[in-house]
């Protein structure tokens, strides 16, 4: 199926060619295609089949990160909302029959300009009127959505606070027409943004309502008719919005085949770039450390990683999970995966000089997914505490099964220690002491786990050490002080290298993304097909780009 999309004409394009909009236009239709291509149901969204993974887990998505978010949005935090309601309000059945067919496109309007992550506490109110329908509003202009608008058919599910007699009866989803292919509905406003620089651009807007009626059946609950005040407003809020965990697990997907395709392209084109030694030989730069290392730690790297967030998608979906321990376990994931991501391909860029397009992209979006769905700092200062207090439990490896484990173990019992010398965790000493340390840790555990199931899944000790060897570079100085110096850091790095140089380029091709890449700097022949489908595309002007999509 990946490779079938992959030579499909929409992800041939090369879009950095295309206008804005066009490049929006092809975000959507490509977003169709692959929903239409695995053709889920509302079973498999809402339990995250294995058809549902798949979907996220085809290599084309890092082809165009606009239209994974538009996927990741529509299927994931639009349908998925919907679909654990349609037993009891089979009024919704028509609705999500639409969405799965890409007849309209799902949003998901939760936080807001003026809160961000304190999306607990939004402003927009849906009062419910004597005759059972709603009034939304947004009452200002820092209570205003961020989300998009373009030429297709939207309907949004908005987060507001449901008042009804004067009284605040917790926040709830409501269904939103925003517009149709032509027009916005009545008192919907959408600003639309800029681009972002330097990334795969989307139509992004600021959206606001001006006392727009809904009908009564435009709240999203199996009781619709019987809402009462939340006991616990904020574990409320949590169970509204239970996709946001499954959402922050997400984001990784495109980023892994991003770094594989980044891995890819580096590596070909290294070893067929060549330099003039001084005998006067043509030789690759391939020959020499500085390009090994970006190279070969790149290539081990997304093979662990992706052993790993394979173990933690089928780990996630057991029924029985605590859903703390889901959520934990997202967030680590999504924090140490796209760290190390964000790490390595500038490195890798560098290393291609000026012919990086896709690592150059690739690095902004991934500056993207790390905000989306929980940005990675929110989620680490929330989580760290909740480990280090003993609230949330995640089973780490023993500290004797490898340095990494004994680092990740090593930083939480430092920082337990700094607790008990603090005493009060809701201090401002805990706040500058504690808090700081929280991605750090968190990546580390992360760290730990992966090196473990790459042990379990029998990966080859030649990629488990130069693994290691990457990590132990981020924090050169707490392996210093256990006696591992510097000098023999370097020792280690070298073997590592050493041992697994024979078998890069079975590596490289065992990444499976030679079909995706579409980089002419990877052989003489890819470019010399590029050059001349450059130059028929200058002699047919915008209009030979265009008939591509």
């Amino acid at each position: 199926m990946a490779s079938t999309l992959a030579a499909h004409p929409l992800f041939r394009v090369q879009d950095e060619h295309l206008p804005t909009d066009a490049r929006i236009t092809a975000a959507y239709r490509r977003a169709k295609l692959l929903l239409t291509t695995y053709n889920l149901s509302a079973t498999d969204i809402e339990h995250c089949s294995d058809r549902f993974w798949a979907l996220f887990l085809d290599p084309v998505c890092c082809l165009d990160i606009a239209m994974f978010t538009v996927l990741a949005i529509h299927v994931n935090l639009a349908i998925g909302t919907l679909s654990r309601h349609l037993d009891g309000r089979s009024d919704l059945r028509p609705l999500v029959d639409e969405l799965l067919r890409f007849d309209k496109v799902g949003l998901l309007l939760l936080t807001e300009r003026g809160h961000g992550l304190d999306a607990f506490n939004i402003e927009t109110t849906s009062t419910r009127q004597s005759d059972g329908s709603y009034i939304l509003n947004t009452p200002r202009e820092e209570a205003s959505n961020d989300y998009t608008i373009f030429q297709v058919s939207k309907i949004a599910l908005v987060m507001a606070r449901l008042l009804e007699n004067g009284q605040d009866l917790g926040c709830h989803y409501f269904i939103v027409p925003i517009c149709n292919k032509k027009r916005m509905y009545q008192g919907v406003t959408s600003i639309r943004l800029p681009p972002r620089s330097g990334t795969t651009p989307l139509d992004f807007s600021i959206t606001s309502f001006d006392h727009v009626r809904l009908p009564s059946t435009a709240l999203i609950s199996s009781t619709p008719d019987h809402i009462s005040a939340p006991a616990n407003p904020l574990a409320a809020w949590w169970d509204e919005n239970w996709r946001i965990q499954l959402g922050s697990l997400l984001m990784p997907c495109p980023l892994i085949y991003g770094l594989k395709i980044s891995a890819y392209i580096a590596g070909r084109y290294s070893m067929n770039r060549r330099i003039t030694d001084r005998k006067g030989t043509a030789v690759p730069i391939f020959k020499y450390r500085t390009q090994q290392w970006p190279i070969v730690s790149a290539v081990t790297v997304v093979f662990v990683l992706d052993n790993w967030y394979r173990s933690v998608i089928r780990e996630v979906r057991q029924p029985e999970l605590d859903g703390s321990i889901r959520h934990a376990m997202a967030v680590v994931a999504k924090l140490s995966i796209i760290r190390h991501i964000q790490r390595i391909i500038p490195e890798l860029a560098e290393r291609c000089g000026a012919q990086a397009n896709f690592m150059a992209r690739i690095e902004n979006d991934a500056k993207g997914a790390a905000i989306a769905e929980g940005d990675l700092l929110g989620l680490s200062i929330r989580l760290f505490p909740q480990l280090l207090l003993g609230r949330c439990t995640l089973d780490l490896p023993p500290a004797a099964e490898s340095l990494l484990a004994q680092h990740a173990h090593g930083l939480i019992a430092e920082n337990k220690v700094m607790l008990d010398r603090i005493v009060d965790h809701r201090s401002a000493k805990f706040d500058a002491l504690i808090l700081p340390q929280s991605q750090s840790v968190i990546e580390a555990i992360g760290h730990a786990l992966a090196y473990s199931h790459a042990k379990k899944a029998k990966l080859s000790q030649a990629i488990l050490d130069v693994y290691e060897c990457a990590v132990m570079r981020q924090d050169a100085a707490w392996y210093s002080e256990i006696g591992i110096v510097r000098c023999e850091q370097r020792l280690r790095e070298d073997r590592a290298v050493e041992a697994i140089l024979p078998n890069v380029e079975v590596l490289l091709e065992e990444l499976n993304v030679a079909a995706v890449v579409m980089a002419p700097i990877v052989s003489p022949e890819a470019w010399r097909l590029d050059r001349t489908s450059i130059d028929e595309d200058d002699r047919g002007g915008d209009k030979s780009i265009r008939s591509h999509l």
